[in-house]
C-alpha cells in the first residue's frame, strides 16, 4: 500500500479518488484550526493558573499564529521536495506532539513553546487543501469542492468553544489540548492509505529560499514584539519597530533582484484579482483572529460566564457557518467572487458593530441570546468570504504559481491575524486603562470594563468595513479578466 503511485490509487478508487485525497487533508486542517480555537476559551484559566497578565496571555494565541504564519510558507517547498504524503505525516506527528505535550506543561515557557511547535505544524497544513482543489478540481467543481472542504473545518471550531468550555469547567485547561489526538491519530491511516509517496501533481523539487524566509521572519517577529511593548516599554517598541520595517524592505528588495526560486514570486501581484485577494485576505485575517481571541475573553472576563456558557454562545454561529460555507461554494462557481466576499465582510462588520452595543444587560438572559444572533449574522458572513475568496483570488494564475499563491493567501491572512491578536490586546489593555478598570474584578467596575470590549469591538467592525473596499476591487472571473491579469 505505502508504495503506491497516485496513478496507481486513482485506478483503483476511480473518479472518487480527488474527493478522498480532499477528506484526507480536510481532518488533517481540521485537527490544525481546532488547536488555534479551543484554547482561547482557556485564556483566562491559563491566565489565573500561570499568573499571567494581558500582555502575556495573548502570546498563547499570538505566538501561535506566529509560528503558523511563518511555516507556511515553506510549505510549497516542503512539498517540492518530499511531497505530499511525507509533508502531510510530518507536519501531523508535529502537530500530536504539540498537544500530547502541551497538555503536560509545567510552566508558561513550556506551554508557550508547544503552542510554537502546534502552530508550525499547522503552518504547513493550512495552504495544502486550497492546492489540492486548484490542481486536482476542474474550475467548474472548485466552488464545490471548496464548500465541501469548508463544511467539514468549520465543524471543528463551531463545536470547539462548546466542548473547549465544557472540558475545562470539568478537567481544567490541559484537557483541551489532548483534542487533536483522535484527529490526528485518524488522519494517520487516511494517510497510509490514500496518499501516495510520489506524486506528479505538485513538480519539480527547487531550493528553499532560506534568506527570503529569515529576512520575513525577523521582520514579522520584530513588528509584533514592537506592538507588544508599545503601551509599556516605548524605547523597545521603537527599536523593534526599526528593526522591523529596515528587515521587510529589504525582503522586498531581495524579491526583485533574486535570480533565485523565491519564498514569494512577486509575479503573482501582476494579477489583479490575486492582488486584491491578498490585501482583502491581511485586513479580514486582522478582523477575524483578533474577534476570534476578544470575543471568549469579553464573554468570560466582562460578562462573567462560566466557560461552557461562553462556548454555548458560539455554538449556533459555528453550526450556521457550517450550513452557509457549501452553499457559498457553489454559488462561487456561478457568481462574481468580489461580490461575495463583499457582502460576506459587511455581515461580519455589521455582526461587530452590533456587538460593540452591548452593556451590563448583556449578563441577563435576552442579552445572552441577542449575542447569539450577532455572532450568527458574523458566522453568515464569513461563510460567504472563506470559499470565494481563495477562489476568486487565485483563478486564471498560472499553473506554475498555483502552490506558491496558494501559500501566500495563506500567509498574509495568518500574518494580518497574528498582527490583529497584539492589536486587539493592545487595543483593550489601553481602554481599560483609559476607564480606570482592568479584567480583574476588583479593579473597576464591570460596567467600564464592557464599554472598553465595545470600544475594541468598534476597532474589529472598522477593520471589516475596509476590508469590504478592497473586496469590490477583486475583479469577476471573465475571459477579459484573466486574460489582461495573465499579460
Amino acid at each position: 500500500m505505502s508504495a503506491q503511485t497516485s496513478e496507481e490509487l486513482h485506478a483503483r478508487y476511480g473518479t472518487r479518488y480527488k474527493w478522498l485525497i480532499l477528506a484526507t487533508v480536510m481532518i488533517g486542517t481540521m485537527a490544525a484550526i481546532l488547536s488555534s480555537t479551543i484554547v482561547n476559551v482557556a485564556i483566562p484559566d491559563l491566565s489565573r493558573h500561570f499568573t499571567l497578565g494581558q500582555e502575556r496571555a495573548q502570546w498563547v494565541s499570538a505566538g501561535f499564529m506566529l509560528a503558523m504564519t511563518l511555516s507556511m510558507l515553506t510549505t510549497p517547498w516542503l512539498l517540492l521536495r518530499f511531497g505530499l504524503r511525507r509533508t502531510y505525516t510530518a507536519a501531523i506527528l508535529l502537530l500530536l506532539a504539540g498537544g500530547v505535550l502541551g497538555g503536560f506543561s509545567v510552566n508558561y515557557p513550556m506551554l508557550l513553546s508547544m503552542r510554537v511547535v502546534e502552530g508550525l505544524a499547522a503552518g504547513v497544513l493550512q495552504p495544502i487543501p486550497a492546492i489540492v482543489i486548484l490542481r486536482a478540481f476542474a474550475t467548474s467543481e472548485q466552488g464545490r469542492a471548496m464548500g465541501f472542504f469548508g463544511f467539514g473545518v468549520v465543524l471543528a471550531p463551531a463545536i470547539g468553544p462548546s466542548v473547549g468550555g465544557f472540558l475545562v469547567e470539568q478537567f481544567g485547561w490541559r484537557s483541551i489540548f489532548f483534542v487533536v489526538v483522535p484527529f490526528c491519530l485518524a488522519v494517520l491511516l487516511l494517510i497510509r492509505r490514500y496518499l501516495p509517496l510520489r506524486s506528479q501533481m505538485m513538480g519539480d523539487a527547487r531550493a528553499l529560499d532560506w534568506k527570503g524566509l529569515a529576512l520575513v521572519g525577523i521582520s514579522t517577529i520584530s513588528l509584533l514584539n514592537a506592538m507588544v511593548h508599545l503601551h509599556d516599554d516605548l524605547r523597545s517598541a521603537l527599536l523593534l519597530l526599526g528593526v522591523g520595517s529596515a528587515a521587510l524592505i529589504a525582503f522586498f528588495v531581495y524579491l526583485r533582484r533574486t535570480t533565485a526560486e523565491p519564498l514569494i514570486n512577486l509575479s503573482l501581484f501582476g494579477y489583479r484579482q490575486f492582488s486584491m485577494g491578498a490585501l482583502v485576505a491581511f485586513i479580514y485575517g486582522m478582523g477575524l483572529f483578533g474577534s476570534t481571541y476578544l470575543l471568549p475573553i469579553y464573554l468570560q472576563m466582562a460578562l462573567r460566564y462560566s466557560p461552557s456558557r461562553a462556548g454555548l454562545v458560539l455554538l449556533p454561529a459555528g453550526i450556521a457557518l457550517a450550513l452557509t460555507i457549501p452553499l457559498a461554494g457553489r454559488l462561487a462557481d456561478r457568481k462574481p467572487p468580489n461580490v461575495l466576499v463583499a457582502s460576506g465582510l459587511a455581515l461580519l462588520a455589521v455582526s461587530f458593530l452590533l456587538m460593540a452595543q452591548g452593556d451590563a444587560s448583556a449578563a441577563a438572559a435576552s442579552g445572552y441570546f441577542l449575542l447569539m444572533a450577532w455572532a450568527v449574522v458574523g458566522r453568515i458572513g464569513l461563510g460567504f468570504v472563506l470559499p470565494a475568496l481563495s477562489i476568486g483570488a487565485m483563478r486564471g494564475i498560472d499553473k506554475t504559481l498555483i502552490a506558491q499563491g496558494a501559500s501566500t493567501i495563506n500567509f498574509l491572512r495568518q500574518l494580518g491575524g497574528a498582527i490583529g491578536v497584539s492589536l486587539v490586546g493592545i487595543v483593550l489593555e489601553w481602554r481599560l486603562a483609559v476607564h480606570h478598570s482592568a479584567l480583574s474584578s476588583t479593579a473597576g467596575s464591570a460596567a467600564d470594563r464592557i464599554r472598553a470590549f465595545n470600544e475594541t469591538f468598534l476597532l474589529v467592525a472598522a477593520v471589516c468595513a475596509i476590508a469590504v473596499v478592497a473586496a469590490w476591487r477583486m475583479r469577476p472571473l471573465s475571459s477579459t479578466a484573466t486574460a489582461s491579469a495573465g499579460a
